[in-house]
């Protein structure tokens, strides 16, 4: 019991929204990470539940998966386990925390073609309010803060059927 309120409340001080005069979460979801990458499209389907839940407009509940889907991706790709998902409505914010174990060791010779990766940061510094990650010796836990209505600079639209859910531009 000690031991688990200890790390609540490590989390609690590791978290910039728990800083003095922020508000609490008015509610939480959480989620395990398997370490797999078709945990990504599963974890960003479960996340859609709690962000329509809490009443978040259809343009943010999307601005907020396609973070969740950075994260949990990168989490996944370059990351150890276990890693686990966070979603916290603050007020007029909603903060996305993909906690794991650490950076994983690089294996000789692996390497992603620059082609498919590296976007990611830009995409969500273009639609965060803040993000960062905490660094502990055991542990990171990368967030970022969205406001909790769209921020516009993510337009889709629906397209054919056949086509992928939505085209954005």
């Amino acid at each position: 019991m000690a031991e688990e309120q200890d790390a609540t409340m490590d989390a609690q001080l590791m978290n910039p929204a728990y800083v003095a005069g922020a508000a609490a979460p008015t509610a939480v979801y959480t989620s395990p990470v398997p370490h797999t990458p078709q945990a990504v499209a599963a974890v960003r389907h479960r996340a859609r539940a709690p962000l329509t839940t809490w009443g978040l407009s259809e343009d943010a509940v999307e601005e907020a998966l396609l973070v969740v889907s950075e994260l949990v991706t990168n989490a996944v790709l370059h990351a150890l386990p276990p890693t686990e998902l966070r979603l916290c409505l603050l007020e007029d914010l909603v903060r996305i925390e993909v906690a794991d174990s650490g950076t994983a060791p690089v294996r000789p010779g692996g390497t992603f073609a620059p082609v498919y990766c590296g976007r990611g940061d830009a995409v969500v510094g273009a639609l965060a309010v803040r993000y960062g990650a905490d660094i502990r010796p055991k542990s990171v836990i990368h967030w970022v803060e969205l406001r909790a209505q769209p921020s516009g600079r993510l337009q889709c639209r629906r397209v054919r059927e056949g086509d992928s859910p939505n085209r954005c531009r």
